[in-house]
């Protein structure tokens, strides 16, 4: 539990030059921090600051935020205090002055018993942190002090499902090592262990992806904190009659290595990843944990820069596609009638009510989009097809957050593929389609139809400014600020080392500039603070009450301007129909064959050969070869 980052280990190394943050409620994030070396300025100002009776000046005893409870900060420099106690390199002198404020500390929480409204403080959260600590101090505690701690982690029972059972159970474990009970030791170990499976409800999943909370993709947030407690116990136990079986570390091999391998590009997580968890620097952070935990597994391979892994792959649990291409990332998450597309809980997320509709991220470097939350229009999140409004988001609250069709899904070749998603929520219909190459990306949107008063738009991207975003009209290259509506069969954009190429009848809203906004607005664990940035951003506008709007466009991620420029669609791909029957098209960089997202039994000619789609679903067809997907896995 003492920090041992060495400057020759280069994960830590570049770990440690990322500012700490001063706002945590991750639990994830805040044990990342535990691996920075010692602030002996900050430890310093809580060895002074503590007040007689135990407790911190700075610290809202009070607060009743449901997320980033004020009060869970006092155990966690409790848990800093005590681990530079037995740091070797604490002086003797300095030691004593410690352990008296951990004392004090721990006597303030210990009468006092601050308790929060959300449960998972109070049974997961405090216990979990706490509990790091009684076991270092336990040689310290007194008689009265070891049955309070006991009586701290006694909020702690087995039980629940997912990860939420292995925390409790690992607050379990360490409430059995204070009182010395071996039963309940192997009693917590055999709990944490049986969540090593597949296929449950909630957990692993047969595709790799991790589930918490229903149908629901949660690979940064509960699935992060599984993995980063999986590598904890495994080194706990490593070496004991406890210790994981070999067919239990290969499902956790296999959940990093199919799972968490492709949702990571040069360290930083897919935003589709993280869950409702949009921190300040949440891709970095969730990008780094991992990195932590499959060291400390022995299972490395996370570079900070460059792409060990290049191909597709749609996650059909999830409903949610990466593509890796050799300098370049993409993610697609959809969502359906089976699976959920985004939560709110405790206020975070307030305003992801879009998240699993399509979201669509390009990266190159990785930080494209990092910190871009608070400047966001959210209703204009990179790929999706929404409404235009000026009100308050929907409430997730009150209404489902995903899809209703089940009219979703993916079909891969191992390097390219095919996702498809019939929109269906509010009165509002689309089928979307994105077919992934080596080297671009190309969006159908078809159908798209509304019975609202609202206009719709189709978001292409909306990401950080980096340098001038660029248009091609007239045969001529010319720099674009401020709002422009453009209106042309067919327009070329550059911004970021990024091309997009719009074939579309609706008008291309272009928008780049300063914006402000809150993290507090969207994650109210946050304090109201006024951020501020550039943005450039992308859009569609199909209308009020559209009626079949369609829409193509091309995105070429890592591309110099000239590459743009001389694009030529119809040597990169050939559209068959793009309606609400099917949409299929022919990429001869994916072979020779047709791909098809068929919605409705069609019979088609291609290339002189009849072919019966019976059932809805997504198909590759080339002469007698046929690979299928149906919507309904």
């Amino acid at each position: 539990m003492i920090p041992t980052g060495e400057q020759s280990d280069s994960l830590w190394s570049d770990f440690i030059r990322i500012e700490p943050e001063s706002e945590i409620s991750d639990q994830v994030v805040a044990e990342l921090h535990q691996r920075y070396p010692f602030d002996l300025v900050k430890l310093n100002r809580y060895i002074e600051t503590l007040k007689p009776d135990g407790a911190w000046p700075d610290i809202n005893y009070a607060d009743t935020k449901r997320s980033g409870w004020e009060p869970k900060q006092h155990a966690e420099r409790i848990l800093e205090l005590a681990k530079l106690y037995y740091s070797p390199t604490t002086k003797l002198q300095y030691s004593k002055r410690i352990k008296e404020v951990i004392h004090r500390a721990l006597g303030y929480w210990f009468t006092t018993k601050p308790t929060c409204l959300n449960w998972w403080y109070n049974q997961i959260g405090v216990p979990k942190t706490l509990g790091a600590a009684f076991v270092l101090l336990e040689e310290q505690l007194s008689d009265s002090e070891k049955e309070a701690a006991i009586e701290v982690m006694n909020h702690s029972k087995f039980g629940m499902t997912g990860q939420n059972k292995v925390w409790l159970a690992g607050n379990v474990l360490i409430r059995a090592l204070l009182q010395d009970d071996a039963a309940l030791v192997k009693s917590a170990r055999d709990t944490i262990a049986s969540e090593i499976v597949l296929g449950r409800k909630e957990g692993i999943k047969p595709d790799w992806s991790f589930h918490q909370h229903g149908a629901q993709q949660q690979f940064g947030n509960y699935g992060l904190s599984y993995v980063s407690g999986m590598s904890f116990f495994n080194r706990l136990f490593k070496g004991t009659s406890y210790q994981f079986d070999e067919r239990q570390l290969s499902i956790l091999r296999s959940l990093i290595d199919e799972g968490y391998r492709w949702v990571i590009w040069n360290r930083y997580m897919d935003i589709s990843s993280l869950g409702r968890q949009l921190f300040h620097h949440a891709q970095l952070h969730k990008g780094y944990g991992l990195a932590f935990a499959a060291s400390d597994f022995g299972w490395g391979g996370f570079p900070r820069q460059g792409n060990p892994l290049v191909g597709h792959k749609h996650f059909d649990n999830s409903d949610y596609t990466i593509h890796r291409a050799k300098n370049w990332m993409a993610s697609i998450k959809m969502s359906s009638a089976r699976v959920i597309g985004t939560e709110l809980v405790n206020e975070d997320n307030l305003k992801g009510y879009y998240m699993g509709d399509g979201a669509t991220y390009f990266y190159v470097r990785g930080d494209e989009y990092l910190n871009i939350f608070p400047l966001w229009d959210w209703r204009k999140i990179p790929g999706v097809t929404a409404y235009e409004d000026v009100r308050p988001m929907p409430s997730m609250r009150e209404r489902r957050s995903n899809n209703q069709s089940t009219f979703v899904g993916g079909l891969s070749n191992g390097r390219n593929g095919l996702s498809a998603m019939q929109l269906q929520r509010d009165g509002l219909t689309a089928y979307k389609a994105w077919f992934c190459t080596d080297d671009f990306i190309l969006c159908l949107g078809a159908g798209i139809q509304s019975d609202s008063i609202l206009n719709v738009t189709t978001s292409i991207d909306q990401r950080l400014k980096v340098d001038q975003l660029q248009v091609r009209m007239n045969d001529d290259w010319r720099k674009v600020s401020g709002h422009e509506a453009l209106e042309t069969e067919e327009l070329r954009l550059y911004h970021d080392r990024t091309g997009y190429i719009v074939f579309s009848d609706d008008v291309l809203q272009v928008e780049v500039g300063e914006r402000e906004g809150r993290w507090h607005d969207f994650m109210k664990m946050y304090r109201p603070a006024i951020v501020k940035g550039e943005v450039v951003t992308l859009h569609l506008r199909h209308g009020i009450q559209p009626q079949n709007a369609t829409y193509c466009y091309v995105v070429l991620p890592d591309v110099e301007r000239e590459s743009v420029e001389y694009f030529i669609p119809s040597q990169a791909f050939r559209i068959v129909r793009n309606d609400t029957v099917a949409q299929i098209l022919q990429v001869p960089s994916a072979g020779n064959g047709y791909w098809a997202a068929v919605y409705q039994p069609l019979r088609i000619e291609l290339d002189g050969r009849k072919y019966a789609f019976e059932a809805p679903g997504i198909y590759y067809v080339e002469g007698d070869k046929r690979l299928f997907h149906n919507f309904r896995h």
